[in-house]
């Protein structure tokens, strides 16, 4: 090895080993001590989000094009530290910040698309101490969903193996794969698809045939199914997935019904997809070393919210709170629009998007609430299992 080779791989090393110092100072300043701070243990290194606007932070606000689905003007975050939009759609946090809170972490972790300058310093520290959000409002399993106005799963997959290159690059492939290992990532997509289908349909003016649907679960299943094996490959072993909601009873989509019901047909198809997500997970966990997973179920805690509203502490079900004309449906949330005074009261902040303290009630049952809510475990007992490359692979730059 020659002069040149061993000043460059010395400084390589120098940088590696400030990097991790810093990394170090960074997690134990965020993490706070039993004697100090007074912040929440954490329960895990970080968190990866994956998904789309019930879990974005910002990511769609540094995409280009005006069709581009955004909430980067009030009123949302209206109840935001400092009453301030920033991409998230909600009147304040929304559901990866609670979940992020009940895991120990002050909030959702931070945009990708926020992270990226020189050398990508700033996303391989952060990916290390917090993680990375990768949501994006409007996205979908496949990428035709929203095209053009959202960053589709399969792309937020690419953003991750990114982070991972990063990470890589700065901490080392051994130590990165233990962290992600030890990491939770949460993945919240498949609502959109479901309106994009629904939507083409009654474009024809047609109902979906039974092989329709059929052919439409086993192409999202099929993509789903790619996505989340290409996490795991990048070292995910931590699962905690979300899966769609009660879409037929939005505000939007309620609108849309001369007595304001559900679309019961829209609320079916969801519900034989997460039935498909089920049976998809249940059979990764079987083939997959170390995989696990938590299933929370939207669906049914939606449901819940709609059959007694009271008792979860809402006077509205069915309106937006954020909005214009019938339900509060047929405009966007933004300066003009009729506002509630009430806001955790009400389920829906927007015409889709549920309300900050909705948000809130939904991570405290994903996390350690009724077991009908999630299976085979709570987010709670995830964040708790042990991967068992952890036993091979100590991670040393914390």
């Amino acid at each position: 090895m020659d002069m040149m080779t061993k000043s460059s791989s010395s400084r390589s090393n120098v940088v590696r080993l400030c990097l991790m110092t810093m990394v170090s100072m960074i997690f134990h300043v965020q993490l706070g001590g039993a004697a100090g701070g007074g912040h929440l243990q954490r329960q895990v290194p970080a968190v990866y989000v994956l998904g789309d606007s019930t879990l974005e932070v910002g990511n769609n606000n540094y995409l280009p094009g005006k069709d581009v689905f955004r909430a980067n003007k009030p009123y949302n975050g209206i109840d935001y530290p400092g009453s301030k939009p920033t991409g998230r759609f909600s009147n304040g946090y929304n559901l990866a910040d609670f979940i992020a809170m009940k895991l120990g972490f002050r909030e959702s972790p931070p945009a990708y698309l926020s992270l990226l300058g020189p050398l990508n310093l700033t996303l391989a520290v952060q990916a290390i101490t917090i993680g990375v959000s990768f949501a994006s409002a409007g996205a979908g399993i496949l990428d035709s969903t929203y095209a053009g106005k959202c960053i589709p799963l399969s792309e937020q997959v690419r953003s991750m193996e990114a982070t991972r290159a990063a990470m890589v690059a700065k901490v080392g492939s051994r130590a990165a794969t233990a962290h992600l290992a030890r990491s939770f990532f949460l993945l919240g997509v498949a609502n959109n698809d479901m309106l994009v289908f629904a939507a083409a349909q009654q474009q024809h003016n047609r109902s979906a045939t039974p092989s329709d649907v059929a052919a439409f679960y086993t192409t999202l299943i099929a993509s789903y199914s790619a996505a989340i094996t290409e996490l795991y490959g990048m070292g995910a072993r931590k699962f905690a997935i979300v899966n769609v909601g009660l879409v037929g009873c939005v505000p939007l989509v309620r609108a849309q019904s001369p007595t304001a019901a559900c679309n019961d047909d829209l609320n079916r198809l969801a519900t034989g997809f997460n039935d498909a997500v089920g049976s998809l997970l249940s059979g990764l966990a079987a083939h997959l070393p170390g995989f696990v997973y938590s299933l929370a179920d939207s669906h049914t805690l939606g449901q819940l919210a709609v059959d007694d509203p009271m008792a979860s502490g809402y006077t509205s079900v069915d309106r937006a709170c954020c909005g214009r004309g019938r339900l509060g449906a047929e405009g966007e949330c933004e300066v003009g629009s009729t506002l509630c005074s009430d806001r955790d009261k009400w389920a829906f902040w927007d015409r889709v998007h549920p309300s900050q303290r909705a948000n809130m009630l939904t991570a405290e049952a994903y996390y350690d609430g009724p077991a009908q809510l999630t299976k085979p475990i709570n987010f709670k007992q995830l964040a708790h299992t042990t991967a068992p490359l952890l036993l091979l692979t100590p991670i040393y730059f914390f």
